[in-house]
């Protein structure tokens, strides 16, 4: 006979189903905008709803401004554009004081940095072929984006796709899903979502591979890492997993939650050496060697 789950168990199912029912919604109304690119918009959710910032990556084109954009109109939030180019005054982002001559007084006028600060979400893009006007982060400012995600081209059928919605048409106009009050609440069940202790030790132990690959049996990545990930890496693996089995409309966290997600919450936080840039290994390949011989509990 199945054994039943804990009526707490049960009640924290019910409330997950419940409050991560936009989810579905929202991807429905991106996907009339975006074709595919389903592991970005997933991500872009989960630092949603966790409020971690999200730094997406990828050659010019590939519809990432616009995924942002199309997130923005799903929301019933304030939306604002930054382009940072090398003249980017503080006041550009903050606002400035304007004198008005007529009630000789000054005025407040802000900038786009004030664009909804509950909650407050950054998503950043980046293009890795062009550094005029987009100079690469410092590590240690990367190092604050939750997650670094890498955006690829689409598959051969959803570049046809592409190029017959996009041909002649315009892109329909969408309905904003989610308002504060459900991402506030969505946050809160988020962080209630079961981890066990097994997995949570799974996860300190995928980060300590990182910094001490030798201890963990990888001897032969101990001179390829410069600088293992630091405790964020640890901190955000755990919330981004419990986010990921939000989206899976689950009260409870998996090893393949954990798996999925390891790769956008470690890439920009190993530091490879210049032996391993002269193998051309990269952070990813790295992150796969951690992730296949950490025992999955």
């Amino acid at each position: 006979m199945a054994i039943q789950p804990a009526p707490d168990i049960r009640a924290l199912h019910d409330r997950i189903v419940r409050e991560s029912a936009f989810v579905d919604q929202l991807l429905a109304q991106a996907g009339q905008v975006v074709v595919g690119q389903r592991n970005m918009i997933e991500r872009l959710l989960i630092g949603l709803v966790t409020g971690g910032h999200v730094l997406l990556e990828g050659v010019p084109g590939l519809a990432k401004t616009l995924t942002v954009k199309t997130l923005a109109d799903c929301l019933a939030l304030s939306f604002k554009r930054i382009q940072f180019t090398p003249d980017l005054l503080p006041a550009d982002l903050v606002g400035t004081q304007i004198y008005q001559p007529q009630q000789q007084s000054f005025t407040v006028k802000r900038g786009p940095v004030f664009a909804n600060l509950s909650p407050f979400l950054v998503l950043a893009t980046e293009n890795p072929i062009e550094h005029e006007g987009t100079y690469p982060l410092p590590e240690a400012q990367v190092d604050r984006f939750m997650l670094k995600v890498k955006v690829t081209y689409p598959a051969r059928a959803e570049e046809r796709e592409i190029m017959d919605r996009v041909a002649g048409r315009e892109l329909p106009q969408l309905t904003a899903v989610v308002g504060a009050d459900d991402l506030m609440r969505a946050q809160q069940v988020v962080s209630e979502i079961y981890v066990d202790p097994k997995v949570r030790d799974y996860i300190v132990s995928v980060v300590f591979a990182t910094r001490e690959p030798a201890q963990a049996g990888l001897p032969e990545l101990a001179g390829l890492i410069e600088y293992g990930a630091s405790p964020r890496a640890t901190i955000y693996l755990n919330l981004a997993a419990r986010a990921h089995a939000f989206l899976r409309h689950r009260g409870f966290v998996t090893p393949e939650d954990v798996k999925t997600i390891a790769y956008d919450v470690l890439r920009h936080r190993v530091s490879l050496t210049y032996e391993a840039e002269a193998e051309n290994l990269t952070a990813e390949k790295i992150v796969q060697r951690v992730l296949e011989k950490i025992e999955v509990p």
